[in-house]
């Protein structure tokens, strides 16, 4: 009997079909992206939102997770995650996502929160499930998590210990116009750079100085050009685990469950991770030489400086009802 092409195809078709489903399931590859070598914080949290999810996924995933910004930096990994490609997960500043959602930098806004429970109580709750919307649907990027714990504070070239030093301060910050506004409120010349540009920037004078926690102090050896640490502890850092929305909406359902369970442990393993780390590096540097530390005089007129600007900000956005619920907990 001759059996045509047609009549394979139809056999091929039938064996396919009586195949169990799981025996054609393709491994799923989730790809992931941080700006820092193992022993930072984000990326072990970044290694234990992976544990987390094989743990509870009962498929095959594998994870591919690149460092040293081998794929950019953050607004680089913000345009992957909102067109899905090359960085499927990672773990990213709100204010760097700004560019597509304007209310998201508000949960990383200076001076938001009075202290670490006040802090870990907001990040705990649903209070901010109005902005995570808000990002799924302008951004395409899901917030599975949450991490950071960071207490950022001015670092510069020459001390300053007061607002008079601060006036006219030349500094970095992030891109989103609340970051700006909250530093101009107290007198400094903020201005946005690129974050792999800050190092050169501070070198060759174009800034004398920017914002942020030990961490990141230490790992990019930032003390070799600012060695003067003001603690104005103005944030404690809000930093979503996050996965693109075309990634996460193609996955099966049960994974897509182990993800979001996932992220959520692996956040409160990564708040405690980092702000228990925090204190212990500043001191490494401290002890190394590398830094000197002091305390800032007159925060309290900085707070009274910055409310109108975050309640502007809030009234902008529609949030005041938001950021009055974030006050009160």
């Amino acid at each position: 009997m001759t059996i045509n092409r047609r009549t394979l195809g139809l056999v091929a078709a039938a064996a396919i079909a009586a195949t169990p489903l799981a025996a054609v399931a393709q491994e799923v590859t989730l790809r992931g992206a941080s700006m820092f070598d193992e022993e930072h914080a984000f990326t072990k949290t970044l290694r234990r939102f992976e544990e987390l999810v094989q743990e509870k996924y009962d498929g095959e995933v594998e994870f591919d997770l690149r460092l040293n910004g081998e794929l950019g930096v953050e607004s680089d990994y913000v345009t992957y995650l909102n067109q899905g490609v090359a960085v499927d997960y990672t773990i990213i500043a709100p204010s760097n996502m700004a560019v597509f959602s304007e209310s998201i930098p508000l949960m990383d806004m200076p001076f938001l929160f009075r202290d670490l429970d006040h802090w870990n109580a907001v990040l705990s709750s649903d209070a901010l499930a109005p902005l995570e919307e808000e990002l799924r649907e302008k951004a395409g990027i899901v917030i599975v998590g949450y991490t950071g714990g960071g207490v950022r504070n001015l670092v510069s070239a020459e001390p300053i210990a007061n607002m008079d030093e601060l006036s006219g301060h030349r500094m970095r910050v992030m891109g989103a116009p609340i970051q700006a506004q909250t530093f101009a409120a107290v007198g400094a010349a903020p201005s946005a750079i690129a974050y792999n540009e800050v190092y050169n920037a501070i070198q060759t004078g174009v800034i004398a100085g920017f914002e942020n926690e030990a961490a990141s102090i230490q790992n990019l050896k930032f003390y070799e050009v600012a060695p003067h640490v003001t603690k104005t502890q103005h944030t404690i850092t809000v930093r979503p685990i996050v996965v693109s929305a075309k990634t996460f909406d193609a996955l099966p359902e049960d994974l897509q469950a182990a993800i979001m369970e996932a992220g959520e442990e692996a956040g409160a393993y990564g708040r405690e991770l980092e702000s228990r780390e925090d204190g212990e590096k500043l001191q490494e540097m401290v002890d190394a030489g590398q830094i000197q530390v002091q305390e800032f005089e007159g925060r309290d007129e900085m707070l009274e400086r910055v409310k109108p600007v975050q309640d502007a900000y809030a009234a902008e956005l529609g949030a005041t009802e938001l950021l009055e619920r974030i006050r009160g907990m």
